[in-house]
């Protein structure tokens, strides 16, 4: 909105400034002419006279009678009107132009409809390791931080988040806003909206939604069955530069020799998407973007796939190698191997990070332990295995509580979105 008392102010103050230059002008003038008389008297004419000339002359000059002062306000506010009417014009002419900068800019930022969608994300959201990790947390679940069915637990753990980190932007997105700010951020990127919308579970919404706000704005993404330890600005050591890290992640499992993995968990050592740091535009998320759009819109045509049934064993295999850590950790190692993007010559397997301890840097991700992000909760009367235990899932090589330096999140492994008359829990214990 236009200060047109701002505006009008600043004229009349321009005005003023002009007036009294005018004025000044015209007493310089007129005492030079008045000199210029004086010196053509007679040298006869006493000095009373002399002041009673010049008295005259200054009375003259600022004498003004009410009809001509009138006169002067009025033409003073009519070129101030005039003024103050143009100062408005050019002002919604600036807006327009910046309108239509922008729409511009906007046309310059829409892709080219012939390249690939890998080309596409990467145009729209370019990657730059050299800047900062945003000061954004974001979250979701299905209801709203004052609905009764939030959760004590969850409410604990948001409230914490924030806590932690005063100075970072943190919001919580249910469904309705998930959905809108996705149309929003990928309104260039058709298919991958339409992926979003296709998929059959809310539990694949929630895990595509994570890649796709860390992809376009940055940040921290939590899963809201997440409690903070530390705040974020600790994941970094102190002997590795922010400039050299691009995304930070932790280990979700790396379960002992001889357990059957396969029964819990897609990847034999696999990488956690409950709690991750990105930059924008990585291409970890560009990659994993495009794959999980491919396969939803392979899966989503006619005649060829069927959502396994939350009661059905096949549905947390399907969940994890769909938009899951089985996908998530497949890509992050086709990153690790590939040269060109991660610069690394060797070859990288899960080996690599078994039973880690401390963290490790490959490439520009840091890889945080197992016990990071998932550390257990300290308990006088249990082991830390015990506790790891609680929901059946076969502990890994390395353990600590969350008094380790290195423990930074607690993750319950609650089944957010999974209906509550599901068995699915019972028929995975038996």
């Amino acid at each position: 909105m236009l200060n047109h008392a701002r505006i009008r102010k600043g004229v009349i103050l321009t005005l003023c400034v002009l007036i009294v230059l005018a004025l000044l002008n015209n007493i310089y003038s007129s005492i030079k002419g008045n000199n210029n008389i004086f010196s053509s008297n007679s040298d006869n004419n006493s000095n009373k006279n002399q002041g009673n000339k010049k008295s005259k002359g200054a009375s003259d000059l600022f004498g003004l009678g009410r009809n001509e002062k009138d006169e002067i306000l009025q033409q003073l506010d009519k070129l101030s009107n005039i003024l103050v009417e143009q100062q408005e014009k050019r002002l919604i002419q600036l807006e327009r132009d910046n309108d239509n900068l922008e729409k511009q800019i906007k046309e310059l930022k829409k892709p080219s409809p012939n390249s690939s969608l890998r080309e596409r994300l990467a145009y729209v959201y370019p990657y730059d390791l050299n800047e900062k990790f945003p000061a954004y947390i974001w979250q979701t679940w299905k209801y709203g931080l004052n609905d009764d069915r939030f959760g004590i637990d969850y409410k604990k753990g948001e409230e914490q988040w924030a806590i932690l980190n005063p100075k970072f932007i943190h919001d919580i997105f249910n469904d309705d806003t998930a959905n809108a700010v996705i149309r929003h951020l990928y309104v260039n990127l058709p298919e991958v909206i339409k992926a979003y919308e296709s998929l059959p579970h809310l539990l694949l919404k929630i895990d595509f939604f994570k890649y796709l706000i860390l992809f376009a704005k940055g940040g921290v993404y939590a899963d809201i069955d997440t409690v903070p330890i530390q705040p974020v600005p600790n994941w970094i050591p102190e002997n590795v530069d922010s400039n050299e890290i691009g995304m930070i992640i932790g280990i979700e499992s790396d379960p002992k020799v001889g357990l059957n993995w396969k029964k819990y968990y897609a990847r034999r050592l696999q990488f956690s998407n409950w709690v991750i740091q990105a930059k924008p535009g990585h291409p970890i998320l560009r990659e994993v973007i495009a794959t999980i759009t491919e396969i939803t819109l392979t899966n989503m045509k006619p005649g060829t796939f069927k959502m396994p049934r939350e009661t059905e064993m096949e549905f947390l295999s399907e969940v994890m190698n769909w938009t899951g850590d089985g996908t998530w950790t497949d890509v992050i190692f086709r990153y690790f191997n590939d040269y060109v993007l991660s610069g690394i010559f060797s070859k990288v397997t899960w080996k690599d990070f078994t039973k880690m301890e401390v963290p490790k840097l490959v490439s520009d991700v840091l890889v945080l332990p197992a016990f990071s992000f998932n550390a257990v909760e300290s308990e006088e009367e249990k082991t830390v295995e015990q506790v790891h235990l609680k929901n059946n899932f076969p502990p890994n090589h390395v353990i600590k509580d969350d008094t380790h330096p290195l423990a930074f999140v607690r993750h319950f492994r609650d089944n957010l979105f999974i209906s509550k008359d599901t068995v699915l829990q019972d028929e995975i214990k038996n």
